[in-house]
């Protein structure tokens, strides 16, 4: 196996995004993930195969060096941390935003204020910089709702229309950080393996200079 590259993707929007963009530089899994079971995938690469995560996960397999290169959103990689992994390449895919919401037309109340996120880390830094006090709510999914039932005051999350904020009535404020996805290679794997990962990188590099120029 070390002959072999692993690539940790992100399931949903991002693994859709991803896919196209290596197969521009010509490789693809042999089987469509999004109609298997399988989380481990040979591609048309010999030495490469995939494996798909949850999008948390990436960076903690890239890490720990069980998968060599990863793609991460940037939200996911700044609450990781970035510990033991490189960030080498924007690769300009499932853009979107990370920001701070709460309802609409009402001020956010002076003081100490509550924030739920499944983004601790993220928010407990921002809201620092900001001067302001707050205790963090971690929660998985339908963040939307904290403010509505009041058990936050603002949320932290990510906005791509922001048409499920309006549909709920909340509305976006500040910009935390403009999300892509990235591409991070296992600080070990970026010496051991570099004959193998750097032509690699190199060509989507390139992809992705073709594509922006394109644009």
């Amino acid at each position: 196996m070390s002959e072999m590259i692993t690539l940790a993707l992100t399931k949903g929007r991002v693994l859709k995004d991803t896919l196209p963009l290596l197969a521009e530089v010509g490789i693809e899994p042999l089987e469509d993930p999004a109609d298997s079971r399988k989380l481990i995938f040979p591609t048309t690469h010999a030495q490469v195969q995939f494996v798909v995560l949850r999008g948390s996960d990436v960076p903690t397999y890239v890490q720990f060096g069980t998968a060599d290169l990863g793609v991460s959103g940037k939200d996911v990689i700044l609450e990781h941390g970035g510990e033991g992994f490189y960030e080498l390449l924007d690769l300009q895919i499932a853009r979107c935003r990370l920001m701070t919401a709460g309802m609409q037309g009402v001020p956010l109340r002076q003081g100490r204020i509550r924030v739920a996120t499944k983004f601790v880390n993220i928010a407990r830094r921002y809201y620092a910089e900001q001067g302001r006090q707050v205790d963090v709510v971690k929660l998985y999914g339908a963040m939307e709702l904290a403010p509505i039932m009041g058990l936050a005051d603002e949320i932290v999350d990510i906005v791509d229309t922001g048409n499920t904020l309006r549909a709920n009535g909340l509305e976006a404020r500040e910009v935390i950080a403009p999300v892509t996805s990235r591409l991070i290679v296992n600080k070990a794997a970026m010496k051991t393996k570099h004959a193998l990962l750097q032509p690699l990188v190199e060509a989507l590099g390139l992809a992705v200079q073709k594509r922006m120029a394109g644009s």
